[in-house]
């Protein structure tokens, strides 16, 4: 099934949503806009291929969480790499990340 998906890729959902979390946190403005930029060219089949344009990304199930400005903030998301899509769910600040609750999307 991976061979059919290859070539797709990957559709971040949302960008308005990575919008609105940039908002909340300005400073993260130009990562969050670089990371659409880059994601939004890739095929990601799995976190190895992930990890070739963002070495810090980790994945808990379903969870795909990238380090934000080095761990000043985590972007959590969500990603189907059968289907090729990565959807935004929050950006955190340490803080708020190590209350865990993320890990509902997990």
């Amino acid at each position: 099934m991976y061979a059919l998906c290859e070539h797709f890729l990957v559709n971040v959902i949302s960008r308005r949503g990575l919008m609105i979390e940039a908002k909340r946190h300005p400073e993260a403005t130009a990562w969050l806009a670089h990371f659409y930029r880059v994601a939004r060219k890739s095929a990601w089949r799995g976190l190895h291929e992930v990890r070739l344009q963002f070495p810090s990304a980790d994945q808990v199930g379903n969870v795909l969480i990238f380090d934000v400005l080095g761990t000043k903030y985590r972007l959590i998301t969500t990603v189907s790499y059968k289907r090729q899509s990565v959807f935004i769910k929050v950006l955190l600040t340490h803080r708020e990340y190590e209350r865990k609750e993320w890990m509902k999307w997990a």
